[in-house]
């Protein structure tokens, strides 16, 4: 019966990485010691480069009770392998219909056996 549901599992990941037609760059802001002077910066290292993804949009209106004025919020997800590690915070360069996002991870990935979900929002810069 394990192997019955291992196999399922699989044939559904392989489904859901057919959908990955984007591909995703990722950069944590790091700790490095320059060996020369062995002074330590914080820098941007690049810790995954044109890893297969999937960036999903959703919308939502809503008005405000009190000024009844109504707003728009837009919601960006990430979806990616479940067997890397994409660390809250990290910066994420985004190719999406062949233009150019720049992201930041807003928190911890909902993670399953097929993928994991990574909300996004845009890169302010570093905190």
């Amino acid at each position: 019966m394990l192997d019955v549901i291992k196999k399922a599992r699989e044939r559904h990941r392989n489904a859901v990485e057919q959908l990955y037609e984007d591909k995703c760059t990722v950069i944590e802001y790091q700790s490095v010691k320059d060996p020369v002077t062995m002074i330590t910066k914080k820098q941007e290292v690049i810790v995954l480069t044109n890893q297969p993804c999937k960036l999903s949009f959703s919308t939502s209106n809503t008005t405000d009770e009190g000024d009844n004025v109504a707003t728009v919020s837009q919601e960006v997800k990430l979806f990616v392998s479940p067997n890397i590690s994409i660390n809250a915070g990290s910066k994420i360069f985004v190719i999406h219909d062949s233009i150019e996002h720049v992201y930041k991870s807003s928190g911890e990935p909902s993670a399953y056996f097929t993928h994991q979900e990574i909300a996004l929002e845009l890169f302010k810069g570093w905190v």
